[in-house]
């Protein structure tokens, strides 16, 4: 069956054929609201060549798209880049090349001219537009972190948060701890919403307040946590983001708070850092490349017809807290 054509997308989006050659051409002088709305059309409706097995390019994909558009550099944190570095190398060795993707080609809707078999998907929030791009498209995809509204088919690489999320509190609490705030991402994908759902209920059932402290990726002092360290309304933070420990260890500082007499902390890092600093961090490692070389190897797989395709739903890599001095109080 054939793609749709200009004229169904200029129906659609209810402009001229000329103004949706100009949108996907990039020419023309179009205001870069109706380019972008042009190009969502398109994209929804599944302009471009679908993916076939004629059409194979022996390409993977890969591409984190939550804050997508915003010109951040994920490579920067050792999450990511440590995964990546393990999801070339498998590519590499079942045969196919890795394309990376900018964060800020996530806010564009021209993924038709995406050239590539399949697409690995890092932290897919709600509504994602490159998702639906790529399904429209027939592309398929294999998530790192449950997507959020998964479909029926759809198959993911994940940690269990909820259950890291318990044995993190249970581990301050055992230190200690009676007032443990979460420091916790703004963002809307599957991971912060999962980590928080498990704090949430960790408190109410032992009666105990929750305390979410919103992180900021631009927040180097740690001012989030200005207040509740100026009342000493929390004795233990977890926080969830790489960057989030430095600023807590920041804050702390400011406000003359030693850790661990004062304050315990957990965060959730690759950053090897952390364990040697003065006193050295617990942190909890997801392991990604654990988690790529399964992702990688699983869209492979439903690539290939003479491979058993993958079951639908999540594959659970074991996420691991690393304590050390900063949970263990009497030790510095």
């Amino acid at each position: 069956m054939s793609g749709p054509t200009l004229t169904d997308i200029a129906r659609a989006a209810e402009v001229s054929t000329a103004t949706v050659s100009h949108a996907l051409n990039g020419t023309g002088r179009l205001g870069e609201s109706t380019r972008r709305r042009v190009r969502e059309v398109a994209a929804a409706l599944g302009y471009g060549s679908r993916r076939t097995p004629l059409s194979r390019t022996g390409t993977l994909g890969l591409a984190v798209t939550t804050y997508a558009g915003a010109p951040w550099n994920y490579l920067e944190v050792p999450y990511f880049s440590r995964l990546l570095t393990a999801a070339a190398v498998t590519a590499h060795a079942l045969g196919y090349a890795l394309t990376v993707l900018p964060a800020a080609r996530g806010g564009e809707t021209l993924w038709h001219t995406l050239t590539v078999d399949g697409m690995l998907l890092l932290d897919s929030p709600e509504d994602d537009r490159v998702l639906r791009a790529l399904r429209a498209r027939g592309i398929p995809v294999v998530f790192d972190g449950r997507p959020t509204d998964p479909h029926p088919d759809d198959v993911w690489v994940d940690n269990d948060h909820a259950a890291t999320t318990r044995e993190v509190l249970d581990h301050l609490a055992a230190a200690g701890a009676r007032r443990i705030a979460l420091h916790a991402g703004y963002g809307r994908e599957y991971y912060t919403g999962a980590v928080t759902r498990a704090y949430e209920g960790w408190c109410r059932e032992r009666g105990r307040e929750p305390s979410v402290v919103t992180f900021d990726p631009a927040d180097g002092p740690g001012h989030a946590f200005d207040r509740v360290f100026s009342e000493r309304s929390c004795d233990a933070v977890h926080s969830l983001y790489d960057p989030g420990g430095r600023q807590v260890l920041a804050a702390a500082a400011r406000h003359g708070l030693r850790i661990p007499d004062d304050l315990l902390l957990v965060c959730a890092s690759e950053d090897p850092a952390y364990a040697e600093h003065d006193p050295p961090v617990s942190t909890v490692t997801l392991r990604p490349e654990t988690i790529a070389e399964a992702a990688v190897t699983t869209l492979a797989a439903r690539l290939d017809p003479a491979l058993p395709a993958p079951a639908p739903g999540g594959l659970t890599v074991p996420a691991l807290l690393c304590p050390r001095a900063s949970t263990r109080r009497g030790s510095g």
